[in-house]
């Protein structure tokens, strides 16, 4: 990716991101498309030896395109919007794998994340792949702001500390659309996953999948959960 070709407003965007971070785009290729993820590409600095599935409390984990974001990424490829114009907002987002899939696969997409820096990142890299509008949202959990509902909510690797749960299932509740679907992905090795869906098993249908996948020589298994309202 040249990034002289972005959009002025997203290449400026591009050289404030480089006063702070060592970055380059990275594509993501799934199902014969190509997304342009702007990545970190020297993460020591940041992780520092941090283990994400025990340091959960520091990890930045929206600096890392993680196994679930690229599952995740690939089930809304092929899963299109049943109806033009369907709305997905996707929670937590990181680098927006996910929820930029989602919006090369026709929905209208609002990624979210709790810090400007986070969003200037998926603005560029929304523009890299050749999307537009995409929307890219402040989206602090225990302070939400008035949003739209949504016919579809997706959130890969958010599940991390359970001081979250009740927030994220209170936003839920607000902008998830009547006959709306959620669609989250973990890695099976985080534990607060079953917690979760204990409480969550209260309001909603759960439907579970799993998907093997190779990540630097070691075999993973992601959770894929589907959720409902019950009615």
């Amino acid at each position: 990716m040249d990034p002289t070709l972005l959009p002025e407003k997203q290449y400026a965007r591009l050289r404030e991101i480089r006063k702070t971070y060592t970055v380059d785009f990275q594509p993501l290729h799934l199902r014969g498309k190509e997304i342009q993820l702007l990545q970190v590409t020297d993460l020591e600095p940041l992780l520092a030896g941090k283990d994400p599935f025990k340091n959960v409390e520091e990890f930045p984990f929206w600096v890392k395109l993680w196994e679930a974001a690229m599952v995740l990424a690939d089930l809304m490829l092929t899963t299109p919007p049943a109806k033009e114009g369907q709305s997905l907002i996707e929670l937590g987002a990181g680098l927006g794998a996910p929820g930029l899939a989602a919006a090369m696969a026709g929905y209208r997409v609002t990624l979210t994340d709790y810090e400007p820096h986070i969003l200037d990142f998926q603005r560029v890299s929304a523009a890299a792949s050749g999307l537009k509008g995409v929307e890219c949202r402040l989206l602090d959990w225990l302070k939400p702001p008035t949003l739209p509902r949504f016919d579809t909510i997706i959130g890969a690797e958010i599940l991390f500390r359970e001081e979250f749960f009740t927030p994220l299932l209170n936003i839920f509740r607000a902008l998830l659309a009547e006959n709306g679907v959620i669609y989250l992905a973990h890695d099976v090795r985080r534990k607060s996953l079953p917690k979760f869906l204990l409480l969550a098993e209260k309001e909603y249908e759960i439907a579970v999948s799993a998907r093997k996948m190779r990540s630097e020589d070691k075999e993973l298994t992601i959770i894929v959960n589907r959720l409902t309202r019950r009615s």
